[in-house]
């Protein structure tokens, strides 16, 4: 149908089934890409860092405030160490803590917080 003049087109009906079954499956293609890249890019970041030796870290949630997270670590090895904290935080971007260098024998924290319009922490990382 003709929207400027509302005539219909005096093609035959062959042609409008040709163009339909070609538009459904240009949509079934777009989907699967679609889901293909969604289903892809979370497990390629998804992969924590290995904590360096020598670091002993505890994490956690805020006591009264579940979009805030931390990293408390003390350096137990020989050299200076720098970490700090990533939070996964679902429906928001993810974000990085401070980060905090540590000498031989010494504690730090670093401490993140995820949007307000998330869900919130789903996973915390330390970060060498």
């Amino acid at each position: 149908m003709n929207l400027f003049t509302g005539t219909r087109s005096k093609g035959s009906a062959a042609t409008g089934k040709r163009s339909r079954s070609a538009l459904l499956a240009l949509a079934a293609a777009s989907t699967a890409a679609a889901l293909a890249i969604t289903v892809a890019a979370p497990t390629a970041t998804a992969a924590p860092g290995a904590i360096p030796p020598g670091l002993s870290c505890s994490t956690g949630k805020h006591a009264i405030d579940d979009y805030t997270g931390f990293a408390l670590c003390s350096n137990n090895g020989s050299q200076t160490q720098v970490f700090w904290v990533h939070l996964v935080c679902g429906w928001s971007p993810d974000v990085d803590g401070n980060h905090v260098t540590l000498r031989p024998g010494e504690s730090g924290q670093s401490t993140a917080h995820c949007g307000s319009l998330g869900t919130g922490i789903g996973e915390i990382h330390v970060r060498p």
